[in-house]
Parts: C-alpha cells; sequence; structure tokens
C-alpha cells in the first residue's frame, strides 16, 4: 500500500475530543483500492467499530480480541476515556472501516514511565491484502511525532501468527521475563 500524507498535515493534539476526526492522509492498495485514514472516530465509524466488534461470524476478532468487551454494546465512550487514539483506514468506495490502530498510555510496570499500548485489526473484507504493514507503520510514526519517546507494547496470542508477524516487521520482540502464560506474550518495542 503507498500512503501520501497531507501535505498541510499539522498532527492534531491527543486525544481528539470523542467523536472528531481529522484526515491525514489517502492510500492506494496494490490491488488499486482507495482508501482515507484518519485519526479519531465519528459516530458513524463508532457503529460500525461496535457491529464489527459484535460479529460472532469474525473469528478472528473473536478469538485474539477483547474488541466484543471493549467496542460492543456502547463501550467505546469509557474505552475512549483512557486516552486512546484510533487511526483508522477507510476504504473510500464503500466508506467502511477497513482497519483500525489504537495507542493509548498505560504502564507495563517497567521503570520508564511513558510505556504506550498498541492494538490493530483489520476486518474480514480487507484482510490478507497486504493492508497493514504500512498503516500500522504510517499510524505508529505520526504517534511518535506527537508523543515522544514513547516505548510501545502489545499483548498478542501465540496462536496469532499474523499479528506476531505484523509486530516483528514494525521492530517489536518477545519481552523477557514476563510471567508464563500458554496463551499470552508481550512484545515491546
Amino acid at each position: 500500500m503507498r500512503i501520501n500524507q497531507k501535505s498541510d498535515l499539522k498532527i492534531p493534539s491527543f486525544p481528539l475530543p470523542i467523536y472528531h476526526t481529522r484526515n491525514i492522509a489517502e492510500a492506494i492498495s496494490k490491488e488499486g483500492d482507495f482508501f482515507s485514514i484518519f485519526v479519531g472516530l465519528d459516530k458513524e465509524k463508532v457503529s460500525q467499530l461496535e457491529k464489527l466488534s459484535l460479529d460472532e461470524n469474525d473469528m478472528e476478532v473473536q478469538k485474539n480480541t477483547s474488541d466484543k468487551k471493549r467496542f460492543g454494546n456502547k463501550s467505546y465512550e469509557n474505552w475512549y476515556k483512557k486516552n486512546r487514539i484510533p487511526f483508522a483506514l477507510i476504504h473510500s468506495a464503500t466508506n467502511s472501516l477497513a482497519a483500525l490502530i489504537w495507542f493509548g498510555p498505560e504502564s507495563l510496570n517497567r521503570k520508564s514511565e511513558n510505556w504506550h499500548t498498541v492494538a490493530w485489526r483489520s476486518y474480514p473484507s480487507f484482510r490478507g491484502k497486504g493492508l497493514m504493514k504500512e498503516f500500522a507503520k504510517f499510524a505508529m510514526d505520526i504517534y511518535s511525532k506527537k508523543i515522544s519517546n514513547a516505548k510501545f507494547w502489545i499483548t498478542v496470542k501465540k496462536e496469532n501468527i499474523g499479528s506476531i508477524k505484523l509486530a516483528k516487521f514494525l521492530g517489536f520482540h518477545e519481552l523477557e521475563n514476563t510471567p508464563a502464560s500458554n496463551v499470552y506474550f508481550i512484545m515491546i518495542k
């Protein structure tokens, strides 16, 4: 995917007020589909996110995320109060939420006080199309410009090979000396 940042982009202060968005880039996939990248979600996109999070047919989201609890049943507002910053990849032709990446300050119980959690997901019609690497890299770069010296961490299920590959592409590595788990591990950058 090729991403073109808006030439006049002034990175907004984070977090944006709830339901406010800012178009920060345009993108084109290798298949020729056009996308817009936004920071923040408006009420229409939050409604899409809620439906996608509650979709029992999307086994990837149900199996690999806590989105049903996090975003389903009108819980977005509580999640947003934690200073979360969502980046949305929107398919231009259908105005559909194709992918989501979010960041937010959250301690990793380490000496540094500047840890930020990261999470990403793409949605069924847009998976496997080579969108996530460049979208995630772009969102992380924008977030890092605004939040200097941020250190990132993710929790990933051991069976979620796609997310692990994306994390490694982005420069994450497994955190050593963490509590043993048969299901999850932590990766840091």
